[in-house]
């Protein structure tokens, strides 16, 4: 097989979480290019119908599912529903999150602890334990769990939302070693500092946004679609024998300084 077919997605089945906007968006279209039939999710149904209409206008098949994944019975709806729709799922992409606080960590308390937790960490162990049925009787799947380079390095202000990538990370590398013999792989995916409205906090003050772009060897913020090429790779083919690992796209962060 070539490898341009190895990259080929057509006939899978893709689920992003948080695909309405930024990464999630970038991430989707990337593998509807490549021929997966997507199903953008997020809160807001409104939000999820314009993306799929965009897309299905571009000629790429595309549904919208609204899931606030922190509801539990909404994420067990958004695996049905896209069982339901397309007869399969193939590949789950782990990446809606929330950074609801920004400072120490015994500057928190409990609720704002376990909010941070149940979305980061909680949902994508849940949403893909709902897949894994079906990614087990097909004998392949894959799974991209979005972390995050302050999941492997520690910084000042972000502790609390880096615990929460770390345990993704963690989560990844324990999925592909219990999910393995199924044919299914799971990786994990570390960007560094992205211009999205996510991260907006970060990149829209000055004085941060200099240090960080002075720091990192290429000497620039991502944009969104910078992310969506390795995705391409650990959901096809083209990735096969990948599994367990969490790579970094941070332009160079985690070397620098």
């Amino acid at each position: 097989m070539s490898i341009t077919k190895r990259f080929d997605l057509k006939g899978k089945v893709a689920v992003i979480t948080g695909s309405s906007k930024g990464i999630g968006k970038s991430i989707a279209r990337g593998l509807a290019e490549q021929g997966a039939k997507v199903v953008i999710s997020s809160r807001k149904q409104e939000a999820v119908d314009q993306v799929a209409e965009t897309f299905q206008k571009d000629g790429l098949e595309a549904i919208g599912i609204s899931c606030h994944i922190g509801d539990t019975s909404q994420c067990k709806e958004l695996i049905a529903k896209t069982q339901a729709h397309f007869g399969r799922l193939d590949i789950l992409v782990n990446n809606a999150a929330i950074n609801p606080y920004y400072g120490p960590l015994e500057g928190s308390d409990g609720a704002v602890f376990d909010k941070i937790m149940n979305v980061n960490v909680k949902a994508p162990w849940l949403l893909s334990n709902l897949a894994l049925p079906a990614m087990k009787a097909q004998n392949s799947g894959s799974i991209i769990n979005i972390a995050s380079v302050e999941g492997l390095h520690p910084g000042f202000g972000l502790g609390l939302y880096s615990m929460t990538k770390a345990a993704l990370i963690m989560m990844t590398k324990n999925q592909a070693k219990e999910w393995g013999r199924y044919g299914i792989r799971s990786n994990a995916i570390c960007p560094g500092l992205i211009k999205t409205k996510f991260s907006e906090s970060l990149w829209s003050n000055e004085k941060l946004a200099k240090g960080y772009e002075q720091m990192v060897p290429l000497g620039r913020m991502a944009e969104p679609d910078e992310m969506a090429g390795l995705v391409m790779l650990l959901a096809s083919e083209a990735g096969s024998y990948m599994t367990g690992g969490a790579y970094a796209a941070d332009g160079g962060y985690l070397i620098s300084g």
